[in-house]
């Protein structure tokens, strides 16, 4: 593609509701891009190509085609708010991208309800699992919602007061509360009750479907205060049981993502469906023999590990080690004597810090409350600061250890 691309925002009052800017663009172009509903709106002789179906794997050949070419793209409000114009940026560059926004729906939406835009969390549902809204669910918030079915948000919400804000600035706008006859061109504004869960980590265990295999609740804290999760970042969780670490980690922010390894298939449709339950369902589910699935080729470099399960499997450390990017922290949990040894015998090697968490919960015996003592779980915490430590990996020091069940 030679000609840089433009991207215009339009809104449902099409033609009219354009700034002069705009319309000069879409009058001088040779090419104008869009959906149907949007090339509908606008007058010209330009060249129309509607937006095939998928689009993503269409878009390269359709710039390409019409490379030399002076190209208009039609979009939604504005571009680079959850539009197309962001695609374009990823695809062609930002050099070759010139964007002229109009109003988007959240800041027409914002403006009607008289709600501070920037007090307000906007979700964009399209062409996505409804269940993403689930970590933005929380007492009293607002949050407005882009392309979401009205039935599948009032289902997540039951006790969210839900507005319908359809055709937005143009001369069909509705603003409602009747989900059923929800126009298809629509926002979604939420003002949340008294449900909905805080995104710290630690959630109670009954949260979690699990058959025993889980990071008990203090301890699934403390693993990750020292994984130390940023935003944008990703975790392997190896060994994954319930995969309560990868599904908190991708809870404390939305651009955090994890990969969850699981070696028991039975174990790893209840990490797809606990991570579906709890608003992460982009978590991906790897089920396979450790460290043999831990294929650099296949998986996105990490950076952050757990291991909570098959500690003592020849092998597993190194790789997760070596696949671990600069400045990255490996947690690995152990509650056996053999595990335990083998962090001892890595701590050695890689430095870091070891743990002891010990917890007790108050239980009835009898008529009276005693201390009930959970089995201690020793932590290894350890940050790969310098990239030539694998060098000090050449040997396994575990390789005669057996494999072991983790109690998780």
């Amino acid at each position: 593609m030679s000609a840089p691309v433009t991207v215009v925002g339009i809104g449902a009052d099409g033609w009219d509701g354009l700034a002069p800017a705009a319309r000069r663009e879409i009058a001088s172009c040779q090419v104008l891009m869009g959906s149907a509903r949007q090339l509908d709106l606008v007058p010209g002789d330009a060249e129309r190509v509607p937006w095939p179906s998928p689009l993503l794997p269409a878009l390269p050949g359709l710039l390409s085609r019409h490379g030399d070419r002076r190209i208009v793209v039609l979009a939604s409000g504005d571009p680079m708010f959850h539009g197309i114009g962001s695609t374009l940026v990823r695809l062609v560059g930002a050099e070759r991208v010139r964007a002229v926004p109009h109003p988007s729906s959240a800041s027409l939406a914002c403006a009607r309800l008289g709600w501070a835009l920037d007090g307000v969390a906007v979700v964009s549902l399209v062409g996505k699992p409804a269940a993403l809204l689930v970590p933005h669910l929380h007492p009293g918030r607002r949050v407005l919602v882009l392309g979401g079915s009205p039935a599948e948000v009032a289902a997540l919400a039951p006790d969210a007061r839900i507005t319908v804000l359809e055709q937005l600035g143009g001369p069909r706008e509705r603003v409602h509360h009747d989900l059923a006859a929800a126009d298809p061109l629509h926002v979604l504004a939420l003002e949340c009750g008294r449900d909905g869960a805080s995104t710290t980590p630690g959630r109670p265990d009954d949260t979690y479907e699990h058959d025993g295999q889980l990071t008990k609740r203090e301890v699934r804290a403390v693993s990750l205060a020292l994984l130390a999760p940023r935003p944008g970042e990703l975790l392997w969780d190896v060994g994954a049981g319930a995969g309560s670490i990868a599904v908190e980690w991708c809870r404390t922010h939305p651009a955090c993502r994890a990969v969850a390894v699981e070696r028991h298939p039975g174990r790893a449709a209840r990490v797809t469906r606990n991570a579906t339950a709890l608003g992460v369902p982009g978590l991906r589910v790897v089920v396979g023999e450790s460290p043999a699935v831990l294929d650099p080729r296949e998986l996105e470099p990490p950076d952050a590990v757990f291991v909570g399960g098959g500690l003592t499997a020849p092998g597993v450390v190194e790789r997760c080690w070596a696949a671990l990017r600069p400045g990255g922290r490996l947690v690995a949990n152990a509650v056996t004597l053999e595990s335990e040894a083998v962090l001892t015998r890595w701590r050695a090697r890689l430095g870091g810090e070891l743990t002891r968490v010990e917890v007790s919960r108050a239980a009835p015996v009898g008529g009276f409350t005693a201390w009930r003592p959970h089995l201690p779980v020793t932590t290894w915490a350890v940050t790969k600061e310098d990239p030539m430590t694998e060098d000090l990996m050449a040997e396994d020091p575990v390789a005669e250890d057996p494999m072991t069940e983790e109690d998780r």
